[in-house]
């Protein structure tokens, strides 16, 4: 996949965890290369079963998914994987020092990658303050320092592993303003040039996606951008309403 350009599309996909209890109907959505989407929608609405069926890590009913034209049931399973970073809302890291956690996507990553990778995803700030730097052992998966610098190390990774697709699960609850300031920093960067998709929580941080989809019971029902979707006054009307009026959404 030298040539990968990060075109993503779904066409007529259907998908079921159950049979007989479809999740996903009829999903489509084209997503050009290097192109920020976003997939709002409240709890329930498939946005993280779309993600899960793009990873393969299920695989659909009906229809296909493609990259770059090419149906992802046609390229190896590690492959397609290797194309994508991930960043979740509930960091992965393991019990290892912050070089081994930034590294693991990329083992061979000489001195020189790790540090700007660091740089870039502002991780060389948390380092700086450790006694050990990046030989600072995180224990029980990353306990010992604070949620936000996680998910900052969550980023590192990301960026070192060099992905030509990004999937961002991007809340920052219960994450300070300076420290959601730094994280906020960071996606943009990584984000830059990249094939982006992310699944949002806090509507504020998405108002700058090319294109906002509105999904509603595996269906889209609305996308545009945030000023086009706040003036349809529609679904995304409804929920920005909501949020912003501090009840959950």
């Amino acid at each position: 996949m030298d040539t990968t350009k990060g075109v993503i599309e779904f066409e007529h996909v259907s998908f079921s965890y159950v049979p007989g209890k479809q999740i996903i109907h009829d999903f489509n959505l084209k997503v050009e290369a290097g192109k920020k989407i976003a997939l709002v929608g409240s709890t329930g609405s498939g946005k993280t079963t779309i993600i899960n069926l793009l990873m393969r890590f299920y695989d659909i009913d009906s229809g296909r998914i493609t990259l770059d034209g090419v149906d992802i049931r046609d390229i190896a399973l590690s492959d397609l994987r290797d194309l994508v970073g991930i960043v979740l809302q509930d960091t992965v890291l393991f019990t290892d020092t912050i070089r081994g956690n930034m590294c693991y996507a990329k083992p061979d990553a000489t001195q020189e990658d790790l540090e700007r990778a660091a740089a870039f995803s502002n991780v060389d700030q948390i380092a700086a303050a450790l006694p050990e730097g990046y030989e600072t052992l995180l224990t029980d998966a990353g306990d010992n320092i604070s949620q936000g610098q996680r998910q900052l190390i969550a980023i590192g990774r990301a960026f070192l592993s060099h992905p030509y697709i990004l999937i961002l699960d991007e809340a920052t609850s219960n994450i300070d303003t300076r420290t959601e300031k730094h994280i906020q920093e960071a996606m943009y960067r990584l984000m830059e040039g990249r094939t982006s998709l992310i699944i949002a929580h806090r509507l504020s941080t998405i108002q700058d996606a090319d294109t906002i989809v509105v999904m509603d019971q595996g269906h889209i029902v609305e996308s545009g951008t945030h000023e086009e979707l706040l003036a349809k006054k529609g679904t995304y009307f409804d929920l920005y309403q909501t949020q912003f009026a501090g009840q959950e959404i």
